[in-house]
C-alpha cells in the first residue's frame, strides 16, 4: 500500500510539473502575445516594450519559466504608471525599486490578476471556498440519492420501478445545466416566488445565504445524479447475478442481509471511482450552473479570466483544477483497493 501511494504521489509530482510548463509555455511562449494579453489590443508598441522590460519578457523562456515555478530568483516590481504591482510576484510595501527574490508557485505567489487589480492569492482562495461549498452540498444530497435509487433499481431488474428510475435518470442527465436552471427558475423564482434567481452570497439582498444556494444545488444534483443512478444500477445488476449471491439465497439468509452483508459492498466498487470523479466537476466544471446564477464561484472565476486574458489568474487555476483532478484519482484508486481485497494483496 505504502509503495502504490509513494508511486502515485510521484506520479502526481512529474503531472504537475509538465501541466505548469504546458501551461506556461500557452500563455509566455512568444513574449509579445503576453504583453497585448495583459495591456490589450489597442495598446501601442512602445507600451509592449515597456511592460515587457518591467516584466523581464525579454528573457529566454526556460528562465522565465523557472522564476514563475519559483526555482530561480525572480524580481518584485511595480509599475511606473500606477504604482500597482505588475510582477508575478506580489508583496505589499516593495519599495519601486526591483529586488531579486525567490517568489512563484512553489514559494504559493500565484501573481497579479489584471482582472481583478489585486493578488491572484487573494481572489482564488476566496472563489474556490465559495465553489467548495457549493460543492459540499451537492455531493452530500447527491451521493445518498443516487446510491438509494441505484440499488433499488438494481436489486429489481426489469420491474416498473427499475424502468422508471432509468427514465429519469436518462432525462435529467441529458438536460443541459443552463437549460434545467432557467427551467427551475421560471417556476420557484419567476412563478412562485419563492428562491431568489441570484446566488451573489450577499444576504443584504433580502434572501438569506440558504436560499441562494437552492437553486444552484439542485441543478448540479440534478445534471449528476442520473449518471451516478446508472453506474450504481449497472454495478448491481451485475452483483445480483453472481454465484455467491444466489448461494447466500439458499442458505436461506433474508433478502435485506442477502443485500446488506453481500451484494451492496461489492456492488459499489466500480461506482466508488465514478463518485470520487464527480467532485472534480463539482469543482471545476460547475462553469455554467455560477454564471446562470452569478454564483461567485472559481468556475466563473476562471471563466472570467480567461476571456478578459488575464494569464496569471487563468494559469493558477488551471493548475490548481488539474491538482483536484489527479487527487482525486488517487484518492479513487486507494479507495478501490481498500474495497477490493484482491488488488489490495496483489
Amino acid at each position: 500500500m505504502l509503495a502504490f501511494f509513494m508511486k502515485r504521489l510521484a506520479s502526481l509530482v512529474f503531472t504537475m510539473l509538465v501541466v505548469s510548463a504546458l501551461v506556461f509555455a500557452a500563455f509566455e511562449f512568444t513574449p509579445g502575445q503576453v504583453a497585448t494579453k495583459i495591456l490589450g489590443p489597442f495598446s501601442t508598441q512602445d507600451q509592449r516594450d515597456r511592460l515587457m522590460e518591467e516584466l523581464g519578457l525579454n528573457r529566454p523562456v526556460y528562465e522565465r519559466y523557472l522564476e514563475w515555478l519559483g526555482v530561480l530568483p525572480g524580481w518584485t516590481a511595480t509599475s511606473s504608471a500606477d504604482g500597482k504591482p505588475t510582477g508575478r510576484c506580489v508583496k505589499p510595501g516593495v519599495p519601486p525599486e526591483e529586488t531579486p527574490t525567490f517568489c512563484g508557485v512553489l514559494q504559493g505567489e500565484l501573481g497579479y490578476s489584471t482582472l481583478y487589480k489585486m493578488p491572484v492569492n487573494d481572489i482564488i482562495w476566496d472563489r474556490l471556498g465559495n465553489t467548495l461549498l457549493l460543492a459540499a452540498i451537492a455531493f452530500a444530497v447527491m451521493v445518498p440519492l443516487s446510491i438509494l435509487f441505484g440499488i433499488t433499481a438494481g436489486m429489481r431488474e426489469g420491474s416498473k420501478l427499475d424502468r422508471s428510475i432509468s427514465v429519469a435518470s436518462i432525462v435529467t442527465t441529458s438536460v443541459p445545466e443552463f437549460a434545467s436552471g432557467v427551467f427551475l427558475a421560471s417556476i420557484f423564482v419567476i412563478g412562485l416566488g419563492w428562491l431568489p434567481g441570484t446566488a451573489p452570497l450577499d444576504s443584504s439582498a433580502g434572501w438569506p445565504i440558504a436560499a441562494q444556494l437552492v437553486l444552484p444545488v439542485a441543478v448540479i444534483v440534478l445534471y449528476d445524479l442520473g449518471y451516478v443512478v446508472r453506474m450504481v444500477r449497472a454495478s448491481m445488476v451485475e452483483v445480483m447475478t453472481r454465484p455467491y449471491i444466489r448461494t447466500a439465497v439458499l442458505k436461506g439468509l433474508t433478502f435485506r442481509d442477502v443485500i446488506m452483508k453481500h451484494a451492496l459492498r461489492n456492488a459499489m466498487i466500480a461506482p466508488f471511482t465514478v463518485i470520487l470523479l464527480q467532485i472534480n466537476y463539482m469543482i471545476t466544471g460547475v462553469v455554467v450552473v455560477e454564471a446562470v446564477f452569478a454564483y461567485p464561484g472559481f468556475g466563473r472565476m476562471l471563466l472570467d479570466s480567461a476571456l478578459s486574458q488575464d494569464v496569471a489568474t487563468v494559469q493558477a487555476a488551471s493548475l490548481f483544477a488539474v491538482l483536484v483532478s489527479v487527487c482525486t484519482q488517487i484518492a479513487g484508486d486507494l479507495g478501490y483497493m481498500m474495497l477490493n481485497p484482491r488488488i489490495r494483496f496483489s
